[in-house]
């Protein structure tokens, strides 16, 4: 089940957030890097700043009551653009689906909004690369993101057009 989030659900974003990057990210990078890039990303600030923005959508994804995962996107990022900014799980929802099923709703989120193009960034040393391949997202650019504290985010760039 995908469920809006609101300001309520911050502290359930942040507790997702944490688990699942520890997990995703720990043969990726440092720990010091990790726990830098979430205190910068997902700090109450940021998500209520997220939240006032009504272009910025968050939602919970819910398993048997139990909430495995969640997601982030912005509509008109860019003209005619939605991003998905995030899109996390726990490592135990692996393999039930749930990321496909979460990426077909932003899709479909996408297309009510009237946008044409989604994109998102995936670390380049992240297996998720290969299955936004196969939902058909295209590498269209590399990217290096200077995002402080002597860190950088080095990434492929990926979109996806509705109608084609």
């Amino acid at each position: 089940m995908i469920i809006k989030a609101t300001e309520k659900d911050i502290a359930k974003i942040q507790n997702l957030a944490k688990e699942s990057w520890n997990s995703a990210y720990a043969n990726i990078l440092e720990q010091k890097q990790i726990d830098y890039m979430l205190d910068l990303m997902y700090s109450e600030s940021t998500l209520k700043a997220h939240f006032g923005n009504s272009n910025y959508q968050y939602y919970l994804v819910q398993e048997d009551e139990v909430f495995l995962g969640f997601i982030g996107f912005e509509f008109h990022n860019e003209p005619d653009t939605t991003k998905l900014h995030r899109i996390y799980f726990l490592k135990e929802a692996q393999g039930k689906g749930l990321g496909k099923k979460a990426l077909e709703f932003v899709k479909t989120e996408t297309e009510k909004s009237g946008d044409k193009r989604l994109t998102l960034t995936v670390n380049k040393n992240n297996n998720a690369k290969s299955f936004y391949e196969s939902q058909d997202f295209k590498v269209y650019d590399e990217a290096i993101f200077d995002i402080g504290n002597g860190y950088v985010m080095d990434d492929y760039l990926m979109e996806f057009f509705f109608g084609k």
